[in-house]
């Protein structure tokens, strides 16, 4: 049985895209990051037009780190503080052991939506 069209993942895609309008760090634990001066923050993203239910990110995110920190993944959220979190992915983690800078790279970030089970 065939699974849904690409214009179904695509439709989907794009409403994803309306809705995960920033993007936040985690660490190890999966707890986003606070502190360091400059002070973190989560940043906003925009997304490139849905292709095959994939959306990507349109540019560089580069977040001010705090010293001592772990990052262990990316989160998309509904808003610049509190809002909804949408979930995210694990990436290699990075000890930042000085107060430095991370930056996810243009298109690195991407959301694939798929068919249902």
């Amino acid at each position: 049985m065939p699974g849904m069209s690409e214009s179904y993942k695509n439709a989907v895609a794009a409403r994803g895209a309306e809705i995960v309008t920033y993007i936040g760090l985690v660490n190890q634990n999966g707890s986003e990051l606070s502190g360091g001066t400059p002070a973190y923050s989560r940043r906003p993203v925009s997304w490139g037009p849905p292709s095959g239910g994939v959306i990507r990110s349109l540019g560089n995110l580069i977040f001010d780190v705090p010293a001592g920190t772990t990052v262990a993944g990316w989160r998309g959220f509904s808003a610049l503080s509190g809002g909804v979190s949408y979930g995210g992915k694990s990436v290699e983690e990075e000890v930042f052991d000085t107060q430095s800078q991370c930056v996810l790279a243009k298109g690195s970030l991407a959301v694939r939506h798929e068919s249902p089970l």
